[in-house]
C-alpha cells in the first residue's frame, strides 16, 4: 500500500499573534463527498458567516489560498 502526506490547512496570522488569535485566518481543504473545496474561517467569526480581511494581510492570505487551491483534487 502506498501512502502520501498532504497538507490540509494553512493558518495566516500576524507574527506576534498566537494560533487562536481573532486575527488568524485558516484555509482548509474540505471534502464532503462531492469533491474537494476550500473553507476559509476565522476564530470568533464562525457564527457570522463572514470573514474580515485587513488590506495588509491580503497578500499573505491570497498566496495561502492560491497554494491550497492547487492542492485540491
Amino acid at each position: 500500500m502506498d501512502y502520501e502526506t498532504r497538507t490540509l490547512s494553512i493558518l495566516v496570522a500576524p507574527k506576534d499573534q498566537p494560533t487562536f488569535s481573532e486575527y488568524a485566518t485558516e484555509i482548509k481543504i474540505v471534502d464532503e463527498a462531492a469533491g474537494e473545496f476550500l473553507e476559509v474561517s476565522q476564530i470568533g467569526r464562525t457564527d457570522l458567516g463572514k470573514i474580515a480581511i485587513n488590506p495588509e494581510e491580503w497578500p499573505a492570505l491570497r498566496d495561502a489560498i492560491d497554494q491550497m487551491m492547487k492542492q485540491c483534487r
